[in-house]
C-alpha cells in the first residue's frame, strides 16, 4: 500500500536481509538466528533476579484476583482491567506451584523453586522477549529489515524496556499485540496489492489481534492508529487492498467475538460496576505523584495542573542510554523526510493517538509509555542506519577501501551493546537505571520515585519489622494491604497497619510503634510529616534496593511521636 523507505525495499523473511549498497547479508537462516539470540537474550534479561523485588500494590491487585478466580470461578476482582493478562497470571502461578511440589524441587533451599513475584510476572517477560518479534516484522514492512533488526536489537536489550516488561500489569500485553495486529494488517495489503495469494486470512488474524489487544487493556484509541494509516491511502488508483464494507463489517465481528472469548468477565454486570468506579476515582487511594522532587496533582482529567506535560521527555532523556538518545535524534530529521518513506506516516499517527493525549492528561505514570517506547527505538534506528552510512563512506572514501559492511555492523554493534551494557550493570533493579544525562545512579529513584521503586523493598522492610516488632505492634505506612500480606507471609498476623495519611490514626501510635516512609509514597497528605521526620529524627534502620536507599523505618519514641503529632494537626 505505502511507499518502503528507499532504497532497502525489503520485508518480512526474504532472503536478502539487507538491500543497500555495504549494506550487512544476512540469508534467512542468518535472520532467524539473530532474532532468537535477541529473544533469548532478552528473556535472559527480564529474568533476572524476577523475584528479587518485592509486589507492587498494583500487582498485589493482580494476585488478589487471581485468587479470587481460583477459589470462585470468574469473577469481577479487579474488574476494571481485562482478563487476558490475569488468566495468564492464573495460569503461570499454578504452574509455578506445580513445580514447586515436584520432584524436582524438593526443598526451597534448593533455589530452584519460583517464588509468587516471579510467577506473577513471567506472562509479561515472556510477551516482552517476543515483542522482539512481533518489532522486526512490523518495522520491517515500514522502514525495511535493517532498521528492523536494529529496533528489535534495542527492544531487546534497552534497560527501560526490560524494566517495564517486568512489571505484572497490561501495558506489555497490549503492546505485543498492537504489533501483532499491524503485522497482518500490513502484509495483508501486500499480498492484497500484489495479486499473489488470499489476503482475506491475514485480515481475520489482524481482527483477532486487535481483540487481544482489547481484551489486554482497554485501550481502543490504538486501533485508531491503524485505522488512520489505512484511510490516508484511500485516495490512490490501487485498490486491491481495500477490504471492502462487507469485509470490514466481518473483520469487527471477528474482533468482537476474540474480545469476548479472551475476556468472558466484561459479561458480569460487577466488572461493569468496578469499572464506573474506577472511572469516578473511587479506587485511587493517593492525592498525588512525585516527579523530580515534588508532588502534582495525579487524576487523569486535572489536564495541564497535573503532573506537566513534560514528564515522557524527562523519561526519555535519563532513562535511555545515551547512544540510544544520540540516534534517535539522528533519526527525527528523517521522519519529515519523503525519503524515509511512507512508513513515518504510521509512527506519526502512533505519536499523535498513543502519545499526544497523554502530554496533557494530568495522571501520568512511567508504564503509559511502554506501547510507545518501539517508536523511539525504531526512529533510532532509522538515525543509526543513516549515521553509519554516512561514516562509512567518508571512511571508505578517506582510505579508498570499502569497509561499508564492516564498519555499519561496528557501529550497530557499539551501540547496541551500550544498551547490554547499561542493563546489565542495572540488573535486577532496571527500573532505577538512570543515564549520564539524569546524573548517573547518584541521581537514581529522584525522578520518578513512585515508578521506579513501585514497593520494590517492602518486603524485605516487612521482614525486618516483624523481626524487631513487639506483639500487637501497630506500623504506620502507605501501603498497608501490601505490608499486610508480608506481614502475613513473615508469620505477623499480629501487627496492625494503618495509613500513614489517616491523622487520627496516627495520633493513637505509641512508643514501640513503627512507621515506614518509602520512597515514591510521599503524596500532599503526608508530606508534611516526612519532611519533619526527615529533619529531625533518625531512622532505625534504612532498606536499600540494591545501593539505592528505598525505605527508612522509624521506630518510635516519645520525640518522634512528638513530631508526628505535630505533623497530623
Amino acid at each position: 500500500m505505502a511507499r518502503k523507505a528507499e532504497p532497502i525495499t525489503t520485508a518480512g523473511l526474504r532472503p536478502e536481509l539487507f538491500t543497500e549498497p555495504g549494506a550487512l547479508s544476512l540469508n534467512r537462516t542468518a535472520l532467524i538466528i539473530a532474532l532468537s539470540l535477541f529473544v533469548l537474550a532478552g528473556a535472559g534479561l527480564r529474568a533476572v533476579g524476577l523475584g528479587t523485588e518485592a509486589l507492587s500494590e498494583d500487582e498485589l491487585n493482580k494476585l488478589e484476583a487471581v485468587e479470587d478466580y481460583r477459589a470462585h470461578g470468574l469473577t469481577a476482582a479487579n474488574g476494571e482491567h481485562p482478563f487476558l493478562m490475569k488468566a495468564l497470571q492464573t495460569v503461570s502461578i499454578i504452574t509455578a506451584e506445580k513445580w514447586n511440589e515436584s520432584s524436582f524441587v524438593e526443598a526451597r533451599a534448593s533455589g530452584l523453586s519460583i517464588s509468587r513475584e516471579a510467577a506473577l510476572r513471567a506472562p509479561s517477560i515472556i510477551f516482552g522477549a517476543l515483542t522482539v518479534v512481533v518489532l522486526y516484522l512490523f518495522t520491517a514492512e515500514l522502514f525495511g529489515a535493517e532498521v528492523a533488526l536494529i529496533a528489535a536489537a534495542l527492544w531487546a536489550f534497552d534497560p527501560s524496556a526490560i524494566g517495564l516488561n517486568r512489571i505484572a500489569k497490561e501495558d506489555t500485553f497490549v503492546l505485543f499485540f498492537f504489533l501483532l495486529a499491524n503485522v497482518f494488517w500490513l502484509k495483508s495489503q501486500r499480498v492484497a496489492e500484489s495479486g499473489k495469494g488470499n489476503p482475506a486470512p491475514l485480515y481475520w488474524a489482524t481482527a483477532a489481534s486487535f481483540g487481544a489487544m482489547l481484551a489486554s487493556k482497554y485501550e481502543p484509541h490504538l486501533f485508531a492508529v491503524s485505522i488512520s494509516y489505512n484511510y490516508i491511502f484511500q485516495g490512490i488508483p490501487e485498490t486491491h487492498w481495500r477490504m471492502g464494507k462487507k469485509r470490514f463489517l466481518i473483520f469487527f465481528a471477528v474482533m468482537g467475538l476474540v474480545f469476548l472469548i479472551l475476556n468472558p468477565t466484561i459479561l458480569l454486570p460487577a466488572t461493569w460496576r468496578e469499572m464506573l468506579a474506577f472511572a469516578s476515582y473511587k479506587r485511587i487511594g493517593h492525592d498525588g505523584y512525585e516527579f523530580m522532587g515534588r508532588v502534582y496533582s495525579h487524576k487523569l482529567m486535572d489536564w495541564l495542573r497535573g503532573v506537566p506535560w513534560y514528564f515522557y521527555f524527562v523519561f526519555m532523556w535519563v532513562k535511555l542510554p545515551v547512544a540510544t538518545i544520540i540516534s534517535f535524534l539522528v533519526g527525527l530529521p528523517f521522519m519529515f523526510r519523503r525519503r524515509a518513506g511512507d512508513g513515518r506516516f504510521f509512527l506519526f499517527f502512533w505519536v499523535l493517538i498513543g502519545f499526544v493525549p497523554f502530554m496533557l492528561f494530568g495522571g501520568k505514570f512511567t508504564r503509559y509509555f511502554t506501547p510507545v517506547l518501539p517508536v523511539v527505538l525504531i526512529i533510532a534506528g532509522v538515525g543509526l542506519k543513516h549515521a553509519a552510512s554516512f561514516l562509512a563512506r567518508q571512511l571508505s572514501a578517506f582510505a579508498n577501501v570499502n569497509v561499508k559492511a564492516y564498519l555499519r555492523a561496528a557501529v550497530y554493534s557499539l551501540v547496541i551493546l551500550s544498551s547490554a551494557w547499561a542493563s546489565a550493570k542495572a540488573a535486577p533493579h532496571y527500573r532505577l537505571y538512570t543515564n549520564w544525562l539524569g546524573g548517573g545512579q547518584a541521581r537514581a529513584g529522584s525522578f520518578f520515585p513512585q515508578d521506579e521503586f513501585y514497593d520494590n523493598a517492602i518486603r524485605d522492610t516487612v521482614a525486618e519489622i516483624a523481626r524487631r516488632a513487639r506483639p500487637g505492634a501497630r506500623v504506620a505506612t502507605e501501603t498497608v494491604g501490601l505490608a499486610t500480606y508480608y506481614a502475613k507471609q513473615a508469620g505477623r498476623t499480629d501487627l496492625r497497619f494503618i495509613s500513614l495519611s489517616d491523622t487520627q490514626a496516627l495520633r493513637e501510635l505509641e512508643d514501640g510503634d513503627f512507621l515506614i516512609a518509602a520512597r515514591g509514597r510521599r503524596y500532599f497528605s503526608n508530606e508534611r510529616l516526612l519532611a519533619s521526620l526527615r529533619e529531625s529524627a533518625q531512622p532505625a534502620f534504612r532498606i536499600s534496593a540494591g545501593e539505592i536507599p528505598a525505605v527508612d523505618v522509624y521506630l518510635l519514641d516519645q520525640s518522634s511521636r512528638a513530631i508526628i503529632t505535630s505533623a497530623a494537626k
